[in-house]
């Protein structure tokens, strides 16, 4: 009995080592940080690895270093010129502080989202809709830096700022696109005008070469007809320059006056 006792109490003692040494083992992948406090009280940062800490006297809380992508729901915003519009955006941020993630903030992801959130709504409100769909980088980068500037203390960069849709209430979207086809009208006149004088000059100029040439015009007139003679089962009548009939008339009148004189 004596000798069962004792190899149950060493049984028991292995046992409870077992457990000490499994409590006091921590393994850290890559990407991830432990912050150590010691009696509640802030030790140290370990890095990626196979970890000791003292049991019941440690402990070590895990912070994920990766990059994290966060939705920000869609935000009713009211813009600067009175339009109420209804904007979400992504926001990509990471961990570079664990210790302060843990120290300073309560749930660094949920305050990260909320700040996110209020400052998405703050932003917008002082932009016009126009700004707020063509200038979408340059708002981008003053949210990325708000963000950043506020999140600091909590051992947080954020990286990126994207809005990803801004939603149009359905008559803003009709007087949008009645203004898209009366610019695209306007465009279309324009064009056209513009080649109704491109045309114009180029006649004109044609005008002033043709008449400087003395053949220019019979050629044209024999080229429009060669034109026109292509067309079958078509009557035409083309008026014929009396200049192209002047050379058979003198011969004609100088022969007739060489009958007479003979």
């Amino acid at each position: 009995m004596f000798g069962l006792g004792v190899n149950l109490f060493w049984l028991v003692a292995l046992v409870f080592l077992i457990i000490i040494l499994a409590s006091s083992i921590r393994i850290l992948f890559e990407y991830q940080r432990g912050v150590v406090f010691r009696l509640g009280r802030f030790s140290s940062v370990k890095g990626p690895g196979l970890k000791f800490i003292i049991p019941l006297v440690d402990q070590l809380i895990k912070v994920s270093m990766r990059t994290i992508a966060m939705d920000v729901p869609p935000q009713d915003v009211i813009t600067r010129d009175n339009v109420s519009v209804k904007v979400n955006a992504v926001l990509y941020f990471r961990v570079v502080h664990p210790d302060k993630a843990l120290i300073e903030v309560e749930e660094y992801l949920y305050a990260t989202s909320q700040l996110a959130q209020t400052s998405l709504r703050s932003v917008l409100g002082q932009v016009e809709l126009d700004e707020l769909l063509s200038q979408r980088d340059k708002i981008n980068q003053n949210l990325q830096e708000i963000l950043d500037r506020q999140t600091d203390p909590w051992g947080v960069k954020v990286s990126n700022v994207e809005i990803k849709h801004v939603d149009l209430p359905p008559e803003m979207q009709r007087a949008m696109a009645r203004q898209a086809e009366a610019e695209r009208e306007r465009r279309s006149k324009i064009i056209h005008a513009e080649g109704e004088s491109q045309a114009a000059a180029n006649l004109a100029k044609a005008a002033r070469q043709i008449s400087t040439e003395s053949g220019a015009l019979q050629l044209r007139f024999l080229q429009t007809l060669t034109e026109i003679a292509a067309e079958k089962n078509s009557t035409i009548l083309f008026p014929l320059p009396i200049e192209l009939l002047k050379p058979f008339l003198e011969t004609k009148e100088s022969g007739d006056e060489m009958e007479s004189k003979t």
